[in-house]
Order: structure tokens, then C-alpha cells, then sequence
């Protein structure tokens, strides 16, 4: 059954992740999300509704804008298909229920919130912020306790502490995207947080050895690793932690 359904969702999830591409593009320039309609962002033409159909109109224009040829950034199509993809995935891990929703709208803020840091560097507040506090209260009406807010706590005061240590490393953005996968995650909070740092390790190490000490002053946004990190122990992270306690 949830199989079925799943595979039902995940054309509505196409659709949320159209969305979530509104929002990427227009929260972090502070412009309406309902008005003016789609446009292209280079000739600023409207689109037409037939051009604006998720994964679907960015392969049939061949990636390019019907009215002047500018190319259409792939995050398009990556968050339609990412948000599509991971909306199912909530499906078949919690069942229909309220735990699977909410794991989606966490998933789903993961996605936006990774689309603005690569693009624009920044983790707005208008997204993160009430995406943790909607994760918060449903989590606490699901299961009440007072593990999600201090989860919460904990892994935004871990990421401050790195911030007021190397502040040109990690902004403020990470430290509330924290405080999101803390309420969304409770205790398995620690393995996305040691998922989301391994994961930065790759880039990392290919900055040193290609640019040497000078990458010391280079930057990679750390939001999608972290948010790498967060899907890690949305799905997987009980096992991972009891086999980690287990070491112990």
C-alpha cells in the first residue's frame, strides 16, 4: 500500500519541488513568492504555463528560455527531481501517517535551503527559521518531550561555538540550520552533524591539494552538507547510532 502511494506522491512532490524553486529564487532577493507570475530571470519574459511543467519543459527547451536562448540553471530541475524523490522516500520509511509529513517538510526545507547557500551563499531566515519552528511543534504534538528543543539547542550551540572560532569558516545561516535538524532529528542529531563535517571533508581536501595553503582563505558553503548530513539520520540515523553506542 504505501508502495502505491508513494509512487502516487511523486508527482505532487515534482509539483512542491517547482515550488521550492519559487522560493529558492525570490526569498533570498526579498520579492513576493505569490506575484508577479514565473518569468525567466534573464529576459524577464512571462512563462507560459506549458513551459513551467516540472523536468518535463526544462527537457523539451533543451535547458534554454523560449523567448531568448539564456540557459536555465540545472537547480531547476534538481530540486524538482530531489524534493520529488525524497517526499516518496518519506512514504515508504513512515507509512502514510503524520511522522512521514513531517519528515517531507523537513526534506523539503533541506532542499531549499541547500539550493540558496550553492547559488547565493546564504540560508535565509524567512526559510530556515519558521521551517524549524513548524518541525518543532509537530514533532512535539507527535511525540511529546523535550528532546526535540533541546536537540535543537544543542546543535545550534555547537555550530555558534565553531562560528565564534573560525567565523570566516561558518556563518549564522549554519548555526539555524542546526537548530532545524536538532528539532527535526532529536537524539540522532549528533550523526547528521558528524555526517554532515565527513561529507565537507572531500571538498576540502581537494581545495588543499589543487590551490595548497591558499585554500585556507577559500569558502565552500557547508548547508548542503549539513543537510546531507540531516537525510543521513532522517533515514538512517537510529542504526547508525545504536551501532556507534555499541562500540562503547
Amino acid at each position: 500500500m504505501e508502495v502505491t502511494i508513494a509512487a502516487f506522491s511523486f508527482l505532487p512532490g515534482l509539483a512542491i519541488g517547482s515550488f521550492l524553486n519559487v522560493i529558492a529564487a525570490r526569498i533570498p532577493l526579498r520579492r513576493s513568492i505569490v506575484k508577479p507570475g514565473s518569468a525567466c530571470m534573464s529576459c524577464h519574459a512571462p512563462l507560459a504555463w506549458y513551459d513551467n511543467v516540472p523536468l518535463v519543459s526544462f527537457a523539451v527547451l533543451r535547458g534554454r528560455c523560449r523567448h531568448c536562448g539564456s540557459r536555465i540553471a540545472w537547480r531547476y530541475p534538481l530540486v524538482e527531481l530531489s524534493t520529488a524523490v525524497l517526499t516518496s522516500a518519506c512514504i515508504l520509511e513512515f507509512g502514510v501517517s503524520w511522522h512521514a509529513l513531517i519528515a517531507a517538510s523537513f526534506c523539503a526545507s533541506l532542499v531549499v535551503v541547500s539550493a540558496t547557500d550553492l547559488e547565493r551563499r546564504v540560508i535565509p531566515n524567512l526559510i530556515v527559521l519558521p521551517a524549524a519552528a513548524t518541525v518543532l511543534v509537530g514533532n512535539t504534538l507527535l511525540h511529546p518531550s523535550v528532546e526535540w528543543a533541546a536537540a535543537g539547542l544543542g546543535a545550534a550551540l555547537f555550530l555558534l561555538l565553531a562560528a565564534l572560532a573560525y567565523p570566516s569558516g561558518m556563518g549564522m545561516g549554519d548555526v539555524k540550520l542546526a537548530l532545524l535538524l536538532g528539532v527535526a532529528l532529536g537524539r540522532t542529531v549528533p550523526v547528521a552533524m558528524m555526517a554532515g563535517m565527513l561529507s565537507a571533508l572531500a571538498p576540502s581536501v581537494i581545495l588543499f591539494a589543487r590551490h595548497g595553503m591558499a585554500a585556507r582563505k577559500m569558502s565552500i558553503p557547508f548547508g548542503p552538507f549539513l543537510a546531507f548530513g540531516g537525510l543521513v539520520a532522517l533515514f538512517a540515523g537510529k542504526p547508525l547510532l545504536d551501532a556507534y553506542l555499541g562500540l562503547l
